[in-house]
């Protein structure tokens, strides 16, 4: 094999297809916000939408920490995070956008009922359908180009919220320049910030989860499980998507408490997926690295270090400590490779890649070990320890 960078198996460079894809979504969001500052107060459309933008911005850097909390045992590429969330910002708020307006149109006109009537029509039976849709379809692009991401229902899940939280904050701008231009003006504002921005951030990325986990157990299968599991998640995001908005719509004050209950179980049972997701990968590294003890490049304190998100914390803040950026850094790769490396095994017992794609990738992952670890900042004694398997002291005690 020709010899090259081995970070490249790390994927956490941006491609030309992504550079393109960031530019195509990124002109749909401007397209978007023209249409909202085009649905402004004719007065002061400019500063509606600016006051509107700022405040469906506040709480993105907030959600996106809490998001990428999650994704601690074995991070995605930065270039996929980032495509996921300019998706849901761009195209499927854009699509999704006209799309909804044709229904609405469609429904006032054909069943000759009141904007309010038809809005909660299309709401609760048209939108989820078309919002689940378009924001379903970059998880459908991951398992088509980027399956080898998709190690399991945490990585379905981080990809869905991408989406999800890009996608509500495009909307929310159009919701908060509605609330502008109401009978109540600021103070309407105020009510819809509190109920879209705060009560309940989550709800979109929770909805597109559904297709998310069902994505990312495709992934791991062959044959007609996969179609099925694709089709049930999307349903399911598109049925918890209808209830939330028909509960909101129809159902009043008890309604609203309903559907966040909903959301709270939905949360939940997501949490103790990640957790169990993360157990599984705690195991396929225990079984799969011991066998590359006689390399060197991994020992007895480093599987235990790579068995727990504290210890692997402790371990980058002990190399940050003794070694600075370049020393944090190196155990960030070490600790990447290493977690990669495990599930690439597994990805070759479940016959998901070639023999030659397997060792391809498991020497650029065992070379980026080997960088990684000669630099480790520790002295010649403190090495010659880790040989042997006692850590160096703060690397990993216990």
């Amino acid at each position: 094999m020709a010899s090259r960078d081995p970070r490249w198996v790390l994927k956490d460079r941006p491609s030309f297809a992504l550079i393109i894809g960031l530019i195509v979504t990124g002109l749909c969001a401007l397209v978007s916000f023209a249409f909202d500052v085009l649905n402004g107060a004719p007065t002061a459309p400019v500063e509606q939408f600016f006051i509107s933008l700022i405040l469906a911005l506040a709480p993105v850097p907030l959600l996106l920490a809490a998001v990428l909390a999650l994704d601690r045992m074995e991070p995605e590429p930065r270039s996929n995070l980032i495509f996921a969330f300019a998706w849901g910002a761009g195209v499927a708020v854009l699509v999704a956008g006209v799309i909804n307006s044709l229904n609405l149109h469609y429904i006032i006109d054909a069943a000759n009922l009141s904007a309010a009537s038809a809005r909660n029509i299309a709401a609760t039976f048209g939108a989820p359908v078309v919002e689940e849709t378009m924001k379903g379809l970059v998880l459908l692009g991951l398992l088509r180009f980027r399956r080898a991401e998709l190690d399991g229902p945490t990585d379905g899940i981080i990809y869905a919220s991408m989406v999800g939280l890009g996608f509500a904050m495009s909307e929310n701008v159009s919701y908060y320049i509605a609330a502008l231009n109401s009978d109540q003006g600021g103070i309407g504002l105020a009510a819809t910030v509190v109920l879209r921005g705060v009560l309940s951030p989550f709800a979109h990325p929770l909805f597109t989860s559904m297709i998310g986990v069902a994505v990312a157990y495709a992934a791991q299968r062959q044959g007609s499980d996969r179609v099925f599991s694709i089709l049930a998640g999307w349903v399911g995001a598109m049925l918890l998507h209808g209830l939330w908005n028909g509960l909101s719509s129809y159902g009043g004050f008890p309604g609203l408490v309903i559907a966040y209950l909903v959301l709270l179980v939905v949360l939940v049972v997501l949490i103790l997926l990640v957790i169990r997701d993360r157990r599984r990968i705690v195991a396929l590294l225990q079984r799969y690295l011991p066998p590359y003890e006689p390399t060197k490049l991994v020992n007895r304190a480093d599987i235990y270090m790579l068995s727990a998100l504290s210890r692997r914390r402790q371990a980058r803040q002990w190399a940050k400590v003794h070694g600075g950026k370049r020393g944090q850094r190196a155990m960030s790769d070490y600790q990447l490779a290493a977690t990669e490396l495990g599930l690439l095994h597994e990805r070759a017992a479940r016959r998901m890649i070639d023999e030659q794609t397997f060792h391809e990738e498991q020497r650029a992952l065992l070379e980026c070990m080997s960088t990684a670890k000669a630099s480790f900042p520790a002295s010649p004694a403190h090495l010659g320890a880790a040989t042997r398997g006692t850590p160096p002291p703060g690397y990993a005690p216990g």
